[in-house]
């Protein structure tokens, strides 16, 4: 499993790429907080769990440049929904085996 920010085509393509070259299916899920002031709460917020890892501020998160997504994937809003929610939804949507 991979997580990444991933704003650019040429970002979600590079990671499909990845898993076309190790042989394993790929599932795309676009992560987003429709409610700014909470989007913003949480950047603010948010606990550096790296060492020597910069957070980004919210002036930054909101220059990031960002091309909508232009093939099928997975939206979910996590504005009303808690980690534990958002992970068992997207644990939902994966394909039964």
């Amino acid at each position: 499993m991979a997580d990444s920010v991933n704003p650019l085509r040429i970002t979600r393509e590079a990671w499909r790429e990845v898993a076309r070259s190790a042989g394993v299916e790929s599932m795309e899920v676009e992560i987003k907080c429709s409610d700014c002031e909470e989007h913003r709460r949480r950047v603010e917020s948010r606990a550096r769990d790296l060492p020597g890892l910069k957070l980004p501020a919210w002036a930054e998160v909101m220059a990031r440049e960002y091309e909508p997504w232009d093939r099928e994937h997975i939206e979910i809003d996590t504005s009303d929904l808690s980690v534990e929610e958002t992970v068992e939804l997207i644990f939902s949507k994966l394909p039964r085996q």
